[in-house]
């Protein structure tokens, strides 16, 4: 069963994780700044980290249904801004160190309807210091319709994605 996402939390008064710590990001899964992305906003809730989005008709692969790559995309940015906030917590940062994809292996369960929305939630479940395995789950009538296990860096000085937030 999916968690009970607060409305006060998850509110378009609230700012999202992603809203807060990288307001002119163009990632198209995430970035508040992309204007034809996907714009998903996350927020801490009991350990874990929660989402809700709506998706519209041209995510779909066929009439009614989403395509899988949009689901993948949804899940790897969740999971991704997952690993950052915990390893910000951890390691008590005031801002979340910029992390990056490692690898993420998703199963799509069963179709997910297009026109229902869509919850995340996502939660570390090995942390090897910079390096964070994360679970991540997609709802849909409160069903669990994909899943997404995946490994994110909090990455250093030198790489490419260092303080792009």
């Amino acid at each position: 069963m999916a968690l009970r996402i607060k409305r006060k939390m998850t509110s378009e008064k609230s700012k999202s994780l992603q809203e807060t710590y990288a307001p002119q990001s163009i990632c198209f899964g995430c970035g508040p700044a992309n204007e034809k992305g996907l714009k998903i906003r996350s927020f801490p809730l009991d350990g874990n980290v929660v989402c809700e989005w709506q998706p519209q008709s041209h995510h779909e692969a066929f009439p009614g249904m989403m395509n899988g790559g949009i689901v993948g995309a949804l899940l790897d940015c969740h999971s991704n801004w997952t690993a950052a906030w915990h390893y910000m917590q951890e390691n008590k940062l005031t801002e979340p160190n910029s992390t990056v994809t490692a690898e993420f292996h998703v199963k799509l369960l069963k179709p997910v309807p297009s026109a229902e929305k869509i919850k995340l939630e996502a939660r570390i479940v090995e942390n090897q210091g910079r390096k964070m395995k994360v679970h991540a789950k997609l709802f849909a009538n409160n069903e669990i319709c994909a899943t997404c296990d995946g490994l994110f860096v909090a990455v250093k000085p030198g790489h490419p994605a260092y303080g792009r937030w």
